[in-house]
């Protein structure tokens, strides 16, 4: 099964228009993903660094998978999304080159937990993870 880190600290998810650009705030912090569609600018980033009055959703909390996880692994983001599915917890997944995040609304972190642990998946509260700072 799959190790995995609960990040510390709580995330926002924004979506801001396609053409805008990368706002500062958002990359100005420790942790943060970006990702531009034709459709819109997706940032995820510490709930304190993003300012009032942006459409968002949070406060997130992210697991982390250990990592670095081969291109050619197969079922990883199902094996995490499966049980929290079962269990009710919605997910946010960001993906980097070596890893993968999935993010669940904080207040379902011990209920994802639960469901993660009783699916054979092995889950560290503390440590592994750097601490999530804004500005």
């Amino acid at each position: 099964m799959t190790r995995l880190s609960v990040v510390e600290g709580d995330l926002g998810i924004c979506r801001l228009a396609p053409d805008r650009a990368v706002p500062q705030w958002a990359v100005a912090c420790g942790w943060w993903s970006i990702t531009r569609t034709a459709e819109e600018l997706s940032v995820v980033a510490p709930l304190e660094s993003i300012p009032p009055g942006l459409p968002m959703t949070g406060p997130w909390r992210a697991f982390g998978v250990e990592g670095p996880l081969e291109h050619d692994l197969v079922g990883v983001l199902s094996g995490i999304a499966g049980p929290l599915a079962a269990g009710g917890v919605s997910i946010f997944a960001v993906s980097t080159f070596d890893t993968d995040y999935v993010l669940v609304p904080a207040e379902r972190l011990e209920d994802a937990t639960r469901a993660l642990r009783s699916a054979g998946h092995t889950v560290t509260t503390t440590g592994g993870r750097p601490r999530l700072r804004g500005p």
